[in-house]
């Protein structure tokens, strides 16, 4: 389907390791239709333009791009970002190596780590702030200057200005600033009072420090894709989407880059809670499965948790909100081996798009799960997905698992295909167990939803390793994180320290911060240039019984209007409670409170599309949807698998194991113990046989 016409059509890009997906929705006519193409590793934005060609004739039908990108996740993982200076307060240029006292191994003799920051491109400066906010020491600018010039003698391309205490009390970061900006040749330049006005000051320098890291190449490439778009005739708006879960504007993200450290695996979640909630599910596992990752998220009564802070890498910590997701290295490119043990391993190390699982044929030797789903029988060598080969290899890809892992191990080579999916689905299900199980939450009472390009094989081992209820694959897996781009609302987070005791804050100061933060939020969201639908105002404070050091998140039930909020002291000791109470299970009395920082996001809330129009056509009959059968291993043994072409199934179609459901961005593998439904949004529902009659 090509779009040709003019109109509103909105383009949902989630760019992963291995397939670029896309997800076109046209607003004026409610049509859908998706893409997906191999990713470029060089250049993501050539393999976005490609896919987008595939669908669209003329960019001017496109209103708005919304882009999940993992330009600043790979540039993080693999320390490839820009050679970074730090300018800081005299006696802390070690701030970034301390860290909090920890290591990478807990045990052994082994265990340094480098941050990304080297020391000689860590220079100080004389200025001091004291915790109450008061100047000591007025920064000397004529040394920042220095520092300045140094550093770029040094080769660095962007720089950090981290001040101890800058949070109380940024005068001195912004003096710094202003001489700086009359040296410095760019405007990769990151200010952590700007960044992250917060108590701790590790994770404030790593975060504004990590934040300068990307500024050059997650800009670079965004100003590169712009381009590509534009020379191509596209006039719309591009969003990129957040860590948290809301989009951006492109100039936010090139100033803050640090908030898309999870974009991509976040649009996922957005799109799983939105989904299964239409469907009926409000608990949901989402488990989004690509060629590199395998990511896992837990939505409770539809809504995602977020966590304040993550630790992208060992030492590499972002503080600023974003979705909790749990990632292991167990993508469909996952390369299996065994060890000096004798033991059979799957991943953390990924062949990638390039050059890909041994079927592809471009050069790798060494098999990988995607391998083994080929020679089981489960991946249609004959018509695989993706659009990049028209053919698999499945003899080349059977020799890999032969020689790597079945003589190894003295079995067969069809027992070891089958060995390599059953590790790869028993560290999914550990992932699953994470967010789920060892936070107390019963399986039982929560959804599986796989997707990506690989989710869906692996549904069987997702229900009955872990003890999930069902299974829900939506409509279209492959592109679950692209649609969810689409989808996604537009949010700023600020947040603020107090750092006071309840009994002394001043309330109606905190309601004029509050009105104040809550009217930047809009004026960010009114020159955005992007419409809403309605507008909403989170207030959320942390706070903290006296002595302890970990806070606890407290949801104020506040309105905020131009004349106020109407938070008073007994509003914010009621809603502590009820929080402190709910995640330890009682109160501490007579020990006093302390309300340590203010956080506020502002959230523009875009159109959400009626997922019936995913639904299939009127007119479909389960027997044309049939396209014959196909021998498939599973269970140590052969079975005949009845294989259906999934869009051509109608709604209350029922499909028993074992089945493959095929489709342009994934394949499905219904075990044979196990029954398939597609529901009234054409999302499968996948159950046991015995729960399902």
């Amino acid at each position: 389907m090509s779009i040709k016409e003019a109109g509103r059509t909105v383009v949902g890009v989630d760019v992963g390791g291995t397939f670029t997906d896309l997800f076109f929705l046209n607003e004026a006519d409610g049509s859908c239709t998706v893409a997906k193409v191999p990713s470029t590793r060089g250049d993501q934005s050539i393999g976005i333009r490609d896919g987008i060609g595939q669908r669209v004739d003329d960019l001017s039908a496109i209103s708005t791009i919304v882009h999940g990108t993992t330009v600043g996740t790979n540039a993080l993982l693999e320390r490839k970002g820009a050679r970074t200076g730090v300018i800081t307060t005299e006696g802390f240029r070690d701030v970034l190596e301390m860290r909090r006292r920890d290591r990478p191994k807990t045990w052994g003799l082994w265990g340094t780590f480098d941050p990304i920051v080297p020391r000689d491109l860590r220079l100080e400066v004389p200025e001091r702030v004291l915790a109450d906010g008061t100047v000591l020491i007025s920064v000397d600018t004529d040394a920042v200057i220095a520092a300045a010039r140094t550093l770029r003698e040094r080769g660095a391309e962007s720089v950090c200005l981290f001040f101890i205490n800058a949070y109380a009390n940024p005068a001195n970061e912004q003096a710094a600033l202003d001489a700086l900006n009359s040296v410095w040749p760019n405007q990769h330049i990151s200010v952590a009072s700007d960044i992250l006005p917060e108590i701790r000051e590790f994770e404030r320098g790593s975060t504004a420090s990590l934040n300068a890291y990307l500024q050059p190449p997650v800009g670079s490439y965004l100003q590169k894709l712009e381009a590509g778009l534009r020379d191509g005739g596209f006039g719309g708006e591009v969003l990129i989407v957040q860590s948290n879960g809301g989009v951006m504007s492109v100039d936010t993200a090139r100033r803050l880059p640090v908030r898309t450290a999870l974009s991509g695996p976040a649009a996922g979640v957005i799109a799983g809670a939105y989904i299964a909630q239409n469907a009926g599910y409000p608990n949901v596992i989402t488990c989004d499965m690509g060629g590199t990752s395998f990511d896992v998220s837990l939505v409770a009564e539809g809504q995602s948790a977020l966590a304040a802070q993550t630790e992208i890498d060992f030492g590499m910590v972002v503080r600023t909100p974003m979705i909790e997701i749990t990632t292991i290295g167990a993508g469909g490119g996952s390369i299996a081996h065994v060890d000096r043990g004798g033991i059979l391993q799957v991943g953390p190390e990924s062949a990638g798009s390039d050059p890909g699982p041994v079927c592809y044929g471009l050069g790798n030797d060494r098999p990988t799960v995607t391998d083994a789903n080929t020679v089981l029988g489960r991946i249609d060598a004959d018509s695989p997905i993706g659009g990049k080969l028209q053919k698999l290899d499945l003899e080349a890809a059977k020799e890999a698992i032969r020689r790597h892992v079945a003589e190894p191990l003295g079995i067969e080579v069809m027992a070891a295909a089958e060995a390599i999916v059953r590790v790869a689905n028993a560290r999914m299900a550990g992932a699953i167990r994470l967010v789920s199980v060892e936070r107390g939450h019963d399986p039982k009472s929560f959804v599986a939803m796989p997707f990506g390009g690989g989710g869906a094989l692996h549904t069987g081992a997702l229900i009955k390793e872990v003890g999930l209820s069902r299974a829900l694959v939506p409509r279209y897996p492959g592109v679950t994180s692209a649609l969810g781009c689409v989808i996604a609302d537009m949010r700023h987070d600020r947040v603020e320290t107090l750092n006071v005791m309840l009994d002394d804050l001043d309330v109606a100061a905190l309601d004029r911060r509050i009105v104040g933060i809550a009217a930047d939020g809009e004026g960010l969201l009114d020159r955005a240039g992007v419409g809403f639908e309605g507008r909403d105002c989170r207030v959320e404070l942390d706070m903290l019984y006296l002595g302890q050091t970990h806070t606890v998140a407290v949801p104020l039930p506040l309105k905020v209007g131009k004349d106020g909020s109407g938070v008073t002291r007994d509003i914010i000791q009621s809603a502590f409670e009820g929080a402190y109470r709910a995640a330890f299970g009682r109160l501490l009395d007579g020990i006093p409170i302390r309300v340590m920082n203010l956080r506020m996001a502002s959230i523009g809330l875009r159109p959400k599309f009626d997922l019936s129009i995913l639904a299939p056509a009127s007119g479909l009959t389960k027997a044309a949807a049939l396209k014959g059968t196909r021998r498939v291993w599973a269970d140590g043994g052969w079975h005949e698998a009845a294989v259906y072409d999934r869009l051509a199934l109608p709604v209350g179609a029922e499909v028993d194991g074992p089945a493959i459901l095929e489709q342009a961005d994934t394949t499905i593998f219904v075990e044979p113990d196990l029954k398939g439904r597609v529901d009234e949004f054409g999302n499968l529902i996948i159950e046991r046989k015995e729960a399902a009659t």
